[in-house]
């Protein structure tokens, strides 16, 4: 039997007045996944994890959980739990009432919410600090005190709307671990709300990014990194370079693939899309740590190479950030590796090649206008 915490949103919109804010969003999280919705401000994201809770109405569509259609359920129906970025505690109770509150209000004896609200902070580690006030907490602690009261319901699903953006970057880096060990530990689905990449990355078993109130992309950490599905989510997640091309003649299972400089290379005819065609233009993706850089007249073991010039390098502890401009005014980033740069000298104004394998290259499968 399927565990608890299946979600779906079928063909899922959200309209205020004329103004649509979540177009068509069709989504699948299995049972005790860890689900990040990416993207920049106003791309639906937010929305999108209200109308899960319940906080927000759906205009078309429906939502499922294990298989019941709550679209319809008020937010206590749903087998839901959120954890609001605020944190949201009550500031004239205590730790332990404030995780408490839930089974409060679900009528159960003092006794009894006291005991389970303990389990539930001695889970997040702040047993020790069940008699202060929200005040006396550090932004972390207030964030462990939160999920403490979003897990003492029991949820299926605990949903998270950015809950670690008000932490300085090294509490947010070791709550990011507590929240995941947690989450693993208890087999929850979560589904959490980021704008940060890196925290997403760190996450998601699932990462789903967001562009426009519609979904662009929808793949593991990994998968999304090395073959973004479009240039928006190449840009979005950074370190990828993105360039122009068209095709041109294909012979022996390979075909051209012509540069804006006119250079080129080949790459194989299966990473291009039966509907693209020799003569259309189309945009690609590579990334910055498979760019190598030369100097002109240097050997380079690669399909494809450019010439350019250096604008602009920034050392970055183990790697140096190159930036680079083509002759047709292309911005080209790379990641060099700091111990490969010694005996080099990098300096802005310098004139180089950057190079790049044919099975770097992550085609976009749609040709340009």
């Amino acid at each position: 039997m399927p565990g608890k915490g299946q979600v779906e949103l079928v063909s899922v919109h959200k309209n205020y007045g004329n103004r649509p804010a979540v177009m068509d969003v069709n989504l699948r999280i299995p049972s005790g996944a860890y689900v990040c919705l990416l993207g920049p401000s106003g791309c639906g994201k937010s929305t999108t994890l209200r109308m899960l809770a319940g906080h927000e109405s759906v205009s078309e569509g429906d939502i499922l959980m294990d298989n019941r259609n709550v679209t319809d359920f008020s937010p206590t129906q749903r087998g839901t739990a959120m954890m609001f970025q605020s944190y949201a505690l009550f500031p004239h109770m205590n730790c332990l009432d404030n995780v408490a509150f839930g089974l409060r209000i679900a009528g159960m004896k003092k006794s009894e919410r006291q005991d389970r609200a303990r389990e539930l902070l001695a889970l997040v580690n702040m047993q020790d600090f069940a008699e202060s006030f929200p005040e006396q907490l550090s932004g972390g602690q207030q964030q462990r005190v939160a999920l403490a009261r979003a897990l003492i319901t029991e949820p299926d699903v605990v949903l998270l709307d950015e809950p670690l953006s008000a932490l300085d970057p090294f509490l947010r880096i070791k709550m990011r671990k507590e929240l995941k060990a947690i989450q693993q530990k208890l087999g929850l689905t979560f589904v959490h709300v980021t704008h940060s990449q890196e925290e997403a990355f760190a996450l998601a078993d699932i990462a789903v990014v967001m562009e426009g109130g519609k979904i662009r992309q929808i793949a593991p950490p990994r998968t999304l990194f090395e073959r973004p599905a479009t240039p928006f989510v190449a840009q979005f997640i950074g370190g990828h370079n993105l360039l122009q091309g068209r095709l041109g003649q294909s012979q022996a299972g390979r075909i051209r693939l012509e540069l804006d400089d006119n250079t080129g290379g080949w790459i194989t005819d299966n990473q291009v899309s039966s509907d693209i065609q020799p003569g259309d233009a189309l945009s690609f993706s590579v990334r910055c740590d498979h760019l190598a850089l030369a100097l002109p007249g240097d050997a380079l073991e690669h399909e494809f190479s450019l010439p350019a010039t250096i604008r602009d390098i920034e050392f970055q502890g183990a790697f140096l950030y190159v930036e680079c401009t083509t002759a047709s005014g292309e911005s080209l980033m790379a990641y060099l590796p700091e111990r490969d740069c010694g005996q080099w000298p990098l300096q802005c104004g310098d004139a180089v090649v950057l190079g790049w394998k044919a099975e770097h290259i992550n085609l976009f499968q749609q040709h340009l206008a």
